[in-house]
């Protein structure tokens, strides 16, 4: 996989740490389409630039780098990656709730960011892949979801064709 002319949002408060992702990432063909400073800021320049992926820190003045991605992700699905000093399984399942494809732990070099780089890509990709599939069957899905109160709601779930979704509730 060729990571020419991918383009890249970094979003880090550090200037120093901004600097050097930005250089490495230019160093292996990759742009670098914009760089934030706190998390309201990326969320404006993911919405300006359509970057291919984004790289976000996690912690952020103004608006953190997971609710950033969050953000980011319900608008528009891109690979998005974390960089963090904190790895611990809760923070690791909050960024991976928000649509975050690849957790990287600072401090790290080419070696390690290049790689998550091609990490979130192909997952991105094996994701989009799986949920074009799923839009294509034709037949019905029939599933059960319980409510609050504890009553089972037996669904059938069918495409129709003008490619609109049938949420029909089976009888008990």
């Amino acid at each position: 996989m060729t990571l020419q002319g991918l383009r890249v949002l970094i979003a880090e408060d550090e200037t120093l740490i901004r600097l050097d992702l930005r250089q490495m990432l230019e160093e292996h063909g990759i742009e670098v389409c914009g760089e934030a400073r706190d998390g309201l800021e990326a969320v404006a320049l993911a919405h300006e630039t359509q970057p291919d992926l984004a790289v976000f820190d996690l912690k952020m003045p103004n608006l953190d780098g997971v609710e950033a991605a969050r953000r980011v992700y319900a608008e528009r699905p891109l690979p998005i990656i974390m960089l963090t000093a904190y790895s611990d399984r809760r923070t690791v399942e909050r960024a991976v709730g928000a649509g975050v494809f690849s957790y990287l732990s600072k401090p790290f070099g080419p070696q390690d960011i290049i790689p998550a780089i091609r990490a979130a890509v192909a997952r991105h990709d094996d994701l989009l892949t799986a949920r074009r599939e799923v839009g294509k069957r034709e037949e019905p899905i029939e599933i059960e979801v319980t409510s609050s109160s504890g009553h089972v709601w037996p669904l059938r779930v069918q495409r129709k064709p003008d490619g609109s979704i049938a949420v029909d509730v089976l009888a008990d």
